[in-house]
């Protein structure tokens, strides 16, 4: 996504550095576009080395690519954060200065305005007045957060957090427009479930045999089927905070089962999946769990090692539901996080388990070294049944879910 960063000058720009490398990490093509005063407060090397592009606040630079206009034509969304008292007033009035203001006039993409000032001057009735001219018009304005100011004050006027500011903007341009009538949409009176997290299989009432599977491309494969038509049923194992917090404030709604362990999970989702058009497995489910688990605690005895924990072998949900079919015509897809080795590559070893598994599709995913598991970005090989690449998907998390809701639309009736 083509993403502009307006920066205005107020000493809250310095989170526009950390929004600007949040925007970067999930896949976007960022330009920032800071005023004058911005610039003040950061450096335009900061923002040219984290976003990879030019720098410029004037009208006058790159007058043959007449950028104070095309910058606005070819965005797909707008963020202004911090957008000060000033530059919001500038803005209502339609005043075009410099290449920030000349931008927001041009621009026919989601504006958003993350405002950022004393109490005072946000709760002035001038600047109410501008904010209630720029809604009226469409723009985004973000209400901002409450808590310490400049000084040693502190009440609203404070900048939202970077990733609050990222999640409401983008959800603004990952939505379907509200325009489109529901029964229009490819995914309209599907029935999907999607598992995501990871699970976790107790040693003790303390311990726990995990993964590091944040949740974040299951949730996003929930929220797009949401977005599409779908009803959907996310099926969450253990989530990363933010990843609850996206799933109890996101605009797509979903019905919630939460679980724990690979067994409740399996329950779940032949529960739920008994009636689905569409079954996405994409939760990490560990593949072991403890042959038997204590009551109490196991307690360390100095001296002595730990006693071994015998393994057994969880059941394979993706191969039951692939062979299975809980309901006829249903389609049923996985995921398979893999790492390279000696016996054959990340590609190779996903073939093998598309061939084995049975499901429709498999999404081939590398993981570890920084890689899959946490980030905020994504990049899967998609195979059919046979082992055969039929896709390839990469970007952010959510636009990695559109590419395979595609792939899976053309398999249903």
């Amino acid at each position: 996504m083509r993403i502009l960063l307006g920066v205005s000058g107020g000493i809250a720009a310095y989170k526009a550095v950390l929004l600007l490398r949040l925007l970067r990490e999930q896949g976007h093509a960022v330009r920032v576009i800071p005023t004058r005063a911005a610039l003040e407060f950061v450096g335009a090397p900061t923002f040219e080395a984290l976003s990879g592009e030019p720098v410029s606040t004037e009208v006058f630079d790159d007058v043959p690519g007449v950028q104070h206009v095309s910058l606005g034509q070819h965005a797909d969304l707008v963020i202004v954060a911090p957008a000060t008292a000033d530059l919001m007033a500038r803005a209502a009035a339609g005043l075009a200065d410099d290449l920030l203001t000349t931008t927001l006039l041009a621009a026919r993409c989601p504006v958003v305005l993350a405002p950022a000032m004393h109490t005072e001057m946000w709760d002035h009735p001038a600047t109410r007045a501008n904010v209630a001219t720029l809604r009226e018009r469409g723009v985004h304005v973000i209400e901002p957060a409450s808590g310490r100011l400049t000084g040693k004050d502190t009440g609203p006027g404070r900048l939202p957090e970077p990733e609050d500011i990222a999640r409401e903007a983008l959800s603004l341009v990952e939505t379907p427009s509200a325009a489109v009538p529901v029964e229009n949409l490819d995914l309209a009176g599907r029935r999907v479930v999607v598992s995501a997290g990871g699970t976790r299989e107790a040693i003790d009432p303390v311990r726990f045999i995990g993964n590091r599977s944040s949740g974040r491309q299951g949730v996003a494969l929930a929220q797009a089927a949401a977005a599409r038509g779908a009803e959907v049923t996310l099926v969450a194992a253990n989530l990363a905070a933010d990843v609850t917090d996206q799933v109890r404030t996101g605009p797509q709604a979903c019905a919630v089962v939460q679980v724990e362990s690979t067994a409740e999970l399996r329950d779940a989702v032949r529960a739920a999946g008994a009636e689905a058009d569409v079954v996405v497995m994409a939760a990490a489910v560990a593949d072991f769990r403890p042959a038997a688990t204590p009551d109490a605690k196991i307690k360390k005895v100095p001296g002595q090692g730990p006693a071994p924990i015998e393994l057994v072998e969880n059941p394979d949900i993706l191969a039951e539901l692939a062979h299975e079919r809980l309901r006829a015509g249903q389609v049923v897809v996985g995921f398979a996080a893999e790492t390279g080795d000696a016996t054959g590559s990340v590609l190779e070893h996903g073939r093998a388990k598309a061939r084995r598994k049975g499901a429709d599709l498999i999404a081939v995913n590398a993981v570890g070294s920084g890689r899959g598991f946490g980030t905020e970005s994504n990049e899967v090989t998609i195979l059919d049944g046979a082992g055969d690449v039929v896709g390839l998907a990469s970007g952010t998390k959510r636009e990695v879910a559109d590419a395979l809701w595609d792939a899976v639309t053309k398999l249903l009736p």
